[in-house]
């Protein structure tokens, strides 16, 4: 089972998320509704991928990830956001992204991506 923590500011997209990966056997062990937060429990808790968007209060997705891969440079970070963030998308690669789902997402690209890593 892999352990995921879920990042995202609107809570029904972790909700949507949640209710995706579960019952395919993924266990998310926490969830943040901010870059500050998720980085806190990326500490804590060790989970082996994190979903996080990239347009969040207090802290975003991007200026976490950059955070987390100084915590873990092997860090399974995917992340999520709308269309026409090209340049952010390619900043946050060059940071140390391992993927990106673009918003609005489905199931099955979703965990296409997630088994893509693991």
């Amino acid at each position: 089972m892999k352990n995921i923590l879920l990042v995202d500011d609107a809570q029904f997209v972790r909700y949507t998320l949640k209710l995706m990966l579960e019952p395919k056997g993924f266990k998310i062990v926490g969830e943040a509704g901010n870059g500050l937060v998720a980085i806190q429990l990326f500490k804590d808790l060790e989970p082996d991928m994190v979903l996080m968007d990239i347009t969040m209060p207090e802290m975003d997705g991007v200026g976490a990830l950059k955070e987390i891969m100084k915590v873990n440079s092997n860090a399974k970070v995917v992340m999520i956001s709308a269309m026409g963030k090209e340049d952010v998308v390619r900043e946050a690669i060059m940071a140390g992204a391992k993927g990106f789902i673009v918003k609005p997402f489905t199931e099955e690209t979703v965990i296409k991506v997630i088994e893509k890593m693991i």
